[in-house]
């Protein structure tokens, strides 16, 4: 796996739209807040596009990342935001010169796609906020903060208490290459050529606006696959924007914790990631470490 260089003062950003139109305030508060970091920020030329729900045509936003993925000088590459449209990118991409050149890609939701993908072709990507929570959040906030952290090159260290959910919880110590995001885009790309399963890693997921039968049967898709056999860990984020169906046989939680029942790798829930103020920052491709216990978990990326 190939990680980028820590980013230095003076290094170039990018701001690009690979999914979903976005209001121009929200780039140019997050362009603002990357140029204090002492970036050279550039937003794409197709970043505040619009096409229906896109931010622009398959065209313009595979214009928009494929320039930057290709140019040398370029160090990060943040996207403005999900909501849908990355997949329709993957299959035209080319990404030899990002292996010769490798940059930083942030990005979570709909961003799984592209994070599949670049670790499909053996690059680290960065799992975390984007635009609107830059913009709206400012440079104080904890998951900003780490992504700075994480990007100028210190470890991810993460001690999370005890949650509501914390009787689900699996103990145990589990090490390996961290994978997966969104649950239902990782799904979606599940079994293409652009999805990045490595043997004994670590899963995580999350997801936002899901009815809790479809995570249902994401997950068990998953199990049927026979992931489940091939993981060391399972980290459950956030699962946000939804009710709970009394028609289930049990809660959304739950019902993951039944599906992963027969396994006995550790297993932890409510971990800070998602769509949600505290979504803590995660180097995908990268190998991890995560413990379980009865008071809380620890989670490590050096």
């Amino acid at each position: 796996m190939l990680q980028p260089p820590t980013l230095q003062a003076g290094d170039k950003a990018v701001i690009l739209s690979p999914a979903g139109k976005i209001e121009p305030g929200l780039v140019n508060g997050a362009a603002t807040l990357l140029r204090s970091w002492g970036l050279s920020v550039e937003i794409a030329g197709n970043a505040l596009c619009e096409a229906g729900r896109f931010s622009g045509s398959v065209d313009q936003r595979l214009d928009d990342l494929q320039h930057a993925m290709d140019d040398p000088t370029v160090r990060l590459i943040f996207c403005s935001r999900g909501g849908y449209g990355t997949v329709h990118l993957l299959d035209r991409l080319d990404f030899e010169m990002i292996r010769q050149y490798p940059k930083w890609v942030v990005g979570y939701s709909d961003i799984t796609a592209l994070h599949a993908a670049l670790q499909s072709h053996g690059i680290i990507s960065l799992h975390g906020p984007m635009a609107k929570h830059f913009a709206e959040e400012g440079p104080d906030d904890i998951a900003v903060r780490y992504t700075k952290a994480i990007l100028t090159g210190e470890p991810v260290n993460y001690d999370i208490p005890v949650t509501d959910d914390a009787r689900l919880n699996r103990k145990g110590e589990a090490a390996g290459r961290l994978f997966g995001g969104n649950l239902s885009v990782f799904c979606g790309v599940f079994g293409t050529r652009f999805a990045y399963t490595p043997k004994n890693g670590i899963l995580f997921i999350e997801d936002i606006g899901e009815e809790p039968y479809k995570i249902d049967r994401y997950i068990h898709q998953l199990k049927l696959s026979g992931i489940f056999e091939r993981i060391s860990g399972l980290i459950v984020g956030q699962f946000t924007n939804y009710s709970e169906d009394g028609g289930m046989y049990a809660t959304l939680n739950e019902s993951i914790a039944f599906a992963v029942s027969g396994y006995g790798f550790p297993v932890c829930f409510n971990f800070p990631v998602g769509h949600v103020r505290e979504n803590f920052p995660l180097l995908m491709g990268k190998e991890a470490k995560f413990i379980v216990e009865e008071n809380g978990l620890i989670f490590k990326q050096n």
